[in-house]
């Protein structure tokens, strides 16, 4: 069996981008067979640059909503706060005395913010060690990850290399990065890549007016209705092709290339996709933040589960360096 780790920004509701780039991947992974999955909403690493405890917290319940709102399986798999496991603070300090310096001046997260040196705080230069600790502490096969943390993950693979070989033991498994075969790339409402940053996101679990006005916000050019259209340099066509099945494709491919159909009436049948399609994940989303003691049920069953094997991987830790009896 392969375990599969899988580390979730707490960074607030997800956006369709988050939902068809991340979640359903990520879950459809774990449904295979032979695969157990670890998914933990990673809220110590956004105190880096999250300071009020409200928004980190509504920022959880969000996230943890969505996840449980597509379904999935927390009976097989193992779903928790990262806060919930404190030993990931113990490993991280025993990790932190096997880690050169330049290797985390030379890390992207920091190299990035390292001409603002007055921004850039001690979680952030250490961010690539709480990390590790995440991965190394549940004895973690596979770490899906896309170009942005391949770096981190080769440092994980590099400090639990260091600590098996210094001790001569193979206390730490070494995880292999797992590359998505086919990584989606979301459009915004602007062509860009969907993102919070940009401000071009479609709010999967916004209320229907509100998906409704994001919706209609896509950038189209300025061909009249009457006139044919080119479906594939259009952002309403390309966001609905990564929803729709083939033959709502071809149609709507169809009406654009006969003309007489507007940008607004393609708007309106990816809304109405969008409705129908993520209606159930929508009405749970909305029942789990209403019961917020629900996601913290769930949340709670997923840390009594990974805290024994956390206390494990810490045991054979501590025995080797002489924190403890053997």
């Amino acid at each position: 069996m392969a375990r599969i780790l899988t580390g979730i920004q707490s960074s607030g509701k997800p956006h369709l981008g988050n939902v068809l780039g991340a979640i359903l991947p990520a879950i459809e992974l774990s449904e295979q067979k032979d695969n157990e999955s670890y998914f933990f909403i990673a809220d110590m690493h956004s105190l880096t640059t999250i300071k009020d405890g409200e928004t980190r917290k509504s920022n959880v319940y969000e996230i943890a909503a969505a996840w449980l709102a597509f379904g999935f399986d927390t009976d097989k798999n193992v779903f928790y706060r990262q806060s919930d496991i404190p030993q990931v603070t113990e490993l991280t300090w025993y990790l932190n005395c096997f880690t050169p310096y330049p290797m985390l001046a030379n890390a992207h997260s920091f190299k990035d913010k390292s001409d603002r040196l007055s921004d850039v705080n001690a979680g952030l230069f250490d961010y690539p060690v709480l990390m590790a600790a995440d991965i190394l502490l549940y004895d973690a096969n596979l770490v899906p990850v896309g170009k942005d943390q391949q770096q981190h993950l080769e440092m994980t693979r590099d400090m639990a290399g260091a600590v098996n070989h210094q001790t001569n033991q193979e206390l730490l498994v070494v995880p292999e990065a797992y590359i998505q075969p086919h990584v989606m790339t979301i459009p915004g409402t602007d062509g860009q890549k969907m993102s919070k940053s940009y401000g071009n996101t479609l709010d999967l679990f916004a209320p229907k007016n509100q998906l409704k006005k994001q919706v209609m916000s896509i950038v189209t050019d300025s061909t009249p209705l009457e006139e044919p259209k080119n479906p594939d340099t259009c952002n309403v066509f390309a966001i609905y092709s990564l929803v729709a099945d083939e033959h709502s494709i071809a149609e709507m491919r169809k009406n654009y290339e006969a003309g007489g159909y507007g940008y607004g009436h393609a708007k309106k049948d990816l809304l109405n996709l969008l409705l129908e399609k993520f209606e159930e994940p929508r009405t749970r989303f909305d029942h789990y933040m209403a019961n917020p003691h629900l996601i913290d049920e769930e949340l709670a069953k997923g840390a009594a589960k990974a805290k024994p094997v956390a206390n494990e991987v810490l045991s054979r830790l501590r025995k080797a360096l002489g924190f403890a009896a053997n």
